[in-house]
């Protein structure tokens, strides 16, 4: 009997540790920020650290909680803010490594921002086109990046906790690319035929 209550009082605390939330530090930059979040640059040491590190995946208490929803608040007022007029962006780049993006939908009509939780691509296709892009956390410089013109993605959508999965064609596939490679500690410059430096 003994063992048995011990077994179950281990497995709750198995369950407990594995659904975690967010940490107070990661609540705090969360609730904390202003509207406008600020933007890790690899220029900086500590911003660098984030940049290239490993994003984790939401866990079911993190996807349900109303951190996440205010966090998806500020990223979408961040990448759309004058000061920085992105066409995305990742968890990592407001100082959080969770698998989340936000991209600009240039293949649906409006043109709409939409985040993506727990975004994983699953298959790279169609040809290999090269093609400029720029990014929020290395300013002042742009390159010509080989990217997949096709791409499937696996994630979880704001509101849910099924996984869906989608396939993605176009400007909007590279969008996807950018920014889950920043979930994976890569940034274009790694991938880059070039490097050159931007008036923007």
């Amino acid at each position: 009997m003994r063992k048995t209550i011990l077994f179950i009082l281990l497995a709750a605390l198995t369950v407990g540790c594995a659904q975690r939330a967010f940490t107070p530090a990661e609540r705090a930059l969360i609730m904390d920020s202003d509207s406008l979040m600020y933007v890790t640059t690899i220029d900086v040491p500590a911003d660098s650290a984030i940049l290239r590190a490993i994003s984790v995946d939401l866990t079911a208490q993190e996807l349900a909680s109303p951190e996440l929803e205010v966090l998806l608040a500020k990223m979408l007022y961040t990448v759309q803010h004058p000061t920085q007029d992105g066409v995305g962006i990742a968890a990592p780049q407001v100082g959080l490594n969770k698998r989340i993006v936000c991209v600009q939908r240039f293949d649906r009509p409006g043109e709409p921002f939409e985040c993506y939780l727990n975004a994983h691509i699953e298959s790279l296709e169609g040809e290999i086109a090269v093609g400029p892009e720029g990014c929020l956390s290395i300013p002042g410089k742009r390159g010509l990046v080989p990217r997949h013109t096709k791409v499937q993605i696996r994630y979880v959508a704001p509101g849910c906790s099924a996984e869906r999965t989608e396939e993605i064609e176009g400007f909007t596939a590279v969008i996807f690319q950018h920014e889950i490679d920043h979930l994976d500690g890569i940034l274009y410059t790694d991938r880059a035929d070039s490097v050159f430096v931007s008036e923007r």
